[in-house]
């Protein structure tokens, strides 16, 4: 190559390389001087031409977190790459903030975070509450309940217990929140033992709240009872809420009895009340003057009933074992508890959560026995005639007799359009 040549093309290489390294004015002076935790804009480009001005600055927007089991917000904080002192700064951000007491394992947390800091955590409570920790303009967390409007509508639905099958799955099949089915056995809890007494061809029917978002209609949640009604073993109940949050029947009756028919969640019972029973582990007859019910180890046991511990110890044919004397006429006991909450002496209340089911003392597997004393003599829990709690009387009565009458007529207008077969009932509202 002739040496000109060579000349031209060194020259021209060298212009090159420096407008390429050489800075615009626009580079040379920045319109932005940035700091730590701090929002920018992005200046995004609008014609192919213009230079963007483009800042790191690893952005996590409202990611999800996940409780794990065996989690604490401490160990989901670190997972997330947050000190224990930002945690310590949401817990007490507020008094919206002991929200955070009650999260369980699979509760999810929407973190926004900056440059490694937290801006903002928010928690669903519930379908229609939500937490919110956000940091204010002095960057200090505060925090807030944002709940959301809703509205009520009434909706009606029924099922029936198939052969092979239990209360449980007969309403989830009819399309029953988990939710309205432990209300409904709270509602007949004290007239229907249902891991005893539900038979196949047994019905309910239940007229209740759906509740809505103001703005979009949808439904976000079931609300209340309003009516209910189950048939058993060819006895119908019925039970109609009132203003005072409890349930009547359509006479006023109270509902709640002053014992649980039953002191733990339905499930299923291996032996029933039997004064000839051969005993399971040494095969001598032996009266079986209680109830074993049978569900998985941990289960919640209840008081049955008001009263006072009168013992909470163990020994080798009880294991752990808990007696209550509700007043001089009734006594109940608990045996083979995993664990014992009360002591000797406390006075409880009806529902109030005193041991675990478990499998200590003498017994071929896991289970609770429950026995019902009157007057020092054992009773059958499940037929046992149980003392009343107050009924209505006087303008009470009055009051909910009228309000009955709403409610009834409700129920019978949707029970009319329901469907014969068990299923959810779709109703046209406009």
């Amino acid at each position: 190559m002739p040496a000109l040549h060579r000349k031209l093309i060194t020259i021209l290489s060298i212009c090159v390389i420096v407008l390429f390294i050489m800075p615009s004015p626009q580079a040379a002076k920045p319109d932005y001087h940035y700091q730590l935790n701090q929002r920018y804009p992005v200046t995004l480009a609008t014609q192919p031409q213009a230079r963007a001005i483009q800042v790191q600055t690893f952005i996590d927007e409202g990611t999800p977190w996940h409780l794990k089991k065996g989690e604490y917000l401490t160990q989901l904080f670190s997972r997330a790459g947050l000190s224990t002192n930002t945690l310590y700064a949401v817990l007490h951000s507020g008094e919206a903030a002991k929200a955070l007491n009650t999260i369980k394992v699979g509760d999810t947390f929407w973190l926004t975070i900056e440059h490694g800091e937290l801006q903002q955590l928010r928690y669903a409570i519930n379908s229609r509450d939500t937490l919110t920790v956000a940091r204010n303009a002095k960057g200090h967390f505060e925090s807030r309940i944002d709940t959301l409007k809703t509205t009520t509508r009434e909706n009606f639905v029924q099922g029936k217990i198939a052969n092979g099958s239990f209360l449980w799955l007969s309403a989830q099949n009819v399309g029953m929140s988990d939710k309205q089915i432990m209300e409904m056995a709270l509602i007949f809890g004290w007239d229907i033992d249902f891991a005893l007494d539900l038979r196949p061809g047994d019905s309910f029917k239940l007229l209740y709240e759906d509740v809505l978002n103001e703005q979009t209609g949808e439904i976000i949640d079931t609300g209340r009872i309003l009516m209910a009604q189950f048939v058993n073993q060819g006895q119908t109940f019925t039970a109609i809420l009132n203003s005072d949050g409890n349930y009547y029947s359509p006479k006023g009756e109270a509902m709640k009895k002053a014992f649980l028919r039953a002191p733990l969640d339905f499930r299923r019972v291996s032996s029933n009340f039997n004064p000839r029973r051969l005993h399971p582990v040494t095969g001598k007859v032996r009266a079986h003057r209680g109830t074993d019910y049978v569900a998985p180890v941990g289960t919640p046991i209840m008081a049955a009933g008001n009263g006072t511990v009168i013992a909470s110890s163990y020994n080798k044919f009880n294991g752990n074992y808990v007696f209550i004397r509700h007043n001089a006429t009734y006594i109940t006991k608990y045996l083979h508890l995993t664990k014992r909450f009360v002591k000797k002496g406390e006075r409880v209340k009806q529902g109030q959560k005193i041991g675990t089911l478990g499998g200590t003392g003498r017994v071929t597997g896991p289970h609770l026995h429950y026995e019902f004393l009157v007057n020092g003599v054992h009773k059958n829990p499940r037929t046992v005639k149980l003392p009343d709690a107050r009924s209505l009387t006087g303008e009470a009565k009055r009051k909910f007799l009228a309000r009955a009458k709403v409610i009834e007529a409700s129920f019978a207008k949707l029970n009319k359009q329901a469907p014969k077969q068990g299923i959810l009932v779709e109703l046209d509202w406009e």
